[in-house]
């Protein structure tokens, strides 16, 4: 079981990611954007095993929180999940501990797996 950081600005892919991870027994913390992502990971930076985060947030994006979340906690994997598949090949993570990439949509098996792998 993992302490797993949610961060994504849609409310039904939260809960879904949410609800996905839940089966697995991790635990989910959900926050709606990355500013407050980072707090989370700032005032604990030991409190969680992985990071989820979209990639298209408003404010501070996903890549940016990733980037940011290494200066706190270097050692936080970080699987960016996206809407946009073609993202990928254009991602500068520079720091950031990137542990996987996901496309939108996914099904539930699909982001429990890419959870599994990035916490393995």
């Amino acid at each position: 079981m993992a302490r797993i950081l949610l961060a994504d600005d849609e409310a039904g892919a939260r809960d879904l990611v949410r609800r996905a991870l839940e089966l697995d027994k991790h635990t989910v913390t959900v926050v709606a954007d990355g500013a407050s992502a980072l707090e989370l990971i700032a005032r604990s930076p030991d409190g969680f095993d992985l990071l989820v985060t979209d990639i298209d947030m408003p404010g501070m994006d996903g890549l940016a929180l990733a980037k940011s979340a290494a200066k706190h906690a270097a050692g936080l994997p970080v699987l960016l999940i996206s809407g946009h598949a073609g993202e990928r090949d254009n991602l500068d993570t520079g720091p950031a501990n990137i542990a996987g990439f996901l496309a939108k949509p996914f099904s539930l098996e699909e982001i429990r797996s890419a959870v599994t792998g990035a916490i393995a």
